[in-house]
């Protein structure tokens, strides 16, 4: 599912199922920042500067793709591998920057919860509990979970793009006399709206709010790189192909197969 806007751009894999040998080789970035929130299984990353880890359920990594970044991702184990992973645009002031990681465990995750509704606060601030994570585009990431009879309402600043994965269940957004949204479906939030969620059901109801400041600044997109015009990205192209300005290390780097 992609969610495209002119003034701040997202890209969502709504509930990513990768099994093996399936996957994502190597591969470049460059111009904006990936989120990968793994649901259910573990995913080795490598890339060219040295870095790798396991992403495991409930972790979270944050990498900052900058000025460019070759990477693998690859799944573990038996079996299908589930998890979001969320591209955040950044300015242009910041796309050049070098790359960099913030790396959350599940257990290092803050959470609160009150009334019946549980949320892991990835970035941003819920319930007066704010996350470590730095982000260059102001940013919200919460998942929430709300038992049967739950009410929530979550405020998000009045200028802000801001949109709803739901993961599993069912519930009201919005406004009681709106009709139920199931599992898979994005709702896309008005300005000012913050946000109003019932469960009216019998099952647990989770869902992730996903929200950020604009950047008022054209985006132009080629696959893999994100920039602000066309000649930024006929040259990103150029870099890839000729590894400079960024990508002096694709020359010799491949990764390996792990597990």
């Amino acid at each position: 599912m992609v969610i495209s806007f002119t003034k701040i751009f997202y890209l969502l894999n709504c509930g990513l199922a990768v099994s093996p040998p399936a996957g994502f080789p190597d591969h470049p970035h460059r111009g904006f920042e990936t989120v990968t929130y793994m649901l259910q299984g573990s995913f080795s990353h490598q890339d060219f500067a040295g870095h790798k880890g396991i992403i495991g359920t409930g972790d979270v990594q944050w990498m900052t793709a900058g000025r460019g970044i070759i990477h693998s991702e690859m799944p573990i184990g038996e079996g299908s591998q589930t998890g979001l992973q969320l591209w955040i645009n950044l300015s242009s002031k910041d796309k050049m920057i070098e790359p960099r990681y913030q790396e959350l465990l599940r257990e290092d995750i803050k959470k609160a919860e009150k009334d019946g509704v549980e949320v892991r606060i990835i970035a941003g601030e819920s319930m007066g509990v704010r996350s470590p994570v730095y982000t260059r585009t102001p940013t919200m990431f919460l998942d929430f979970t709300l038992k049967p009879g739950a009410h929530l309402q979550q405020s998000i600043p009045e200028a802000w793009n801001s949109f709803v994965y739901v993961i599993e269940g069912e519930g009201i957004f919005g406004s009681l006399n709106s009709s139920p949204a199931s599992a898979h479906h994005v709702l896309v939030l008005n300005f000012g709206d913050g946000l109003n969620v019932w469960n009216k059901s019998v099952a647990p109801l989770r869902f992730v709010l996903i929200g950020g400041q604009p950047l008022n600044e054209p985006v132009a997109q080629y696959g893999p790189f994100v920039m602000n015009t066309k000649a930024e990205i006929d040259q990103t192209i150029e870099d890839y192909q000729f590894c400079r300005n960024g990508f002096e290390k694709a020359k010799y780097w491949k990764s390996h197969q792990v597990g």
